[in-house]
C-alpha cells in the first residue's frame, strides 16, 4: 500500500490527499465546530447582555431612529434570541432551529446599519493619547457571523452537544421500540 511518506508514492496524488482529505486524516477534525460554537454562542449572548444592561428602552430608541416598526416588540426580541439563541449555540441545542432568527437578525444589521459603512469592521481613524480611535464598523462580522452558523447548521454542532445527545437518545427510543413491537 502507498501511503504518503513511502518512496513508491505518486507525488501528485499524495498531494492531493493531503489537500483534500485533511479532515479525514486528523480524528480532532471532528471537533472542529466546538470553537466555532463557542465564538458564536459568547459573541451572540455578550451583545444580549449589552443591551439588556443598557435598557431595552435604550436600544428600542436607536431601533426608532432607524424607523424600525414596533421598535419595543422587536428591541425584546433582539435581546431574547441573542441571549437564548447565543446559549443554544454554545450548547450544541438545537442549532438549525436557533440559526434562523439568529440569521434574521444579522441580515436585519447589516441591510440597516452596516453596509454604507462597507466592508472592514474595523476602521482605524486616529490614535490619541486615549487610545485607538474607531469608525463605525462594516459588515465584516456579521457575515462571519453568518458563515459560522451556517458551518454548523451544515456540518453539524460537533461533539459535546445536545443535538448530539437528543439524537442519540430519540435513535435509542426507535430501537427500544421497534425491539418491543418485534417482541410481541
Amino acid at each position: 500500500m502507498n501511503t504518503i511518506l513511502s518512496p513508491t508514492a505518486d507525488p501528485k496524488q499524495s498531494l492531493r490527499d493531503i489537500a483534500f482529505d485533511l479532515p479525514g486524516r486528523f480524528a480532532i477534525a471532528r471537533r472542529a465546530p466546538i470553537p466555532l460554537r463557542l465564538i458564536v454562542g459568547f459573541g451572540f449572548m455578550e451583545h444580549g447582555f449589552a443591551k439588556l444592561s443598557k435598557g431595552p428602552d435604550a436600544f428600542a430608541t436607536i431601533l426608532h431612529a432607524l424607523a424600525v416598526p414596533a421598535p419595543h416588540f422587536v428591541a425584546w426580541f433582539t435581546i431574547l434570541t441573542e441571549l437564548l439563541g447565543g446559549l443554544a449555540i454554545l450548547l450544541g441545542a438545537f442549532v438549525s432551529l436557533v440559526s434562523l432568527p439568529m440569521a434574521a437578525l444579522l441580515l436585519v444589521a447589516i441591510f440597516t446599519v452596516h453596509l454604507p459603512y462597507g466592508f472592514s469592521s474595523i476602521k482605524l481613524i486616529a490614535i490619541t493619547a486615549a487610545g485607538a480611535q474607531f469608525g463605525p464598523p462594516g459588515y465584516e462580522c456579521d457575515l462571519l457571523y453568518l458563515a459560522c452558523l451556517a458551518a454548523l447548521v451544515l456540518g453539524g454542532p460537533g461533539p459535546l452537544a445536545i443535538d448530539g445527545l437528543l439524537r442519540k437518545n430519540k435513535r435509542t427510543l426507535k430501537d427500544k421500540r421497534h425491539h418491543d413491537w418485534s417482541a410481541s
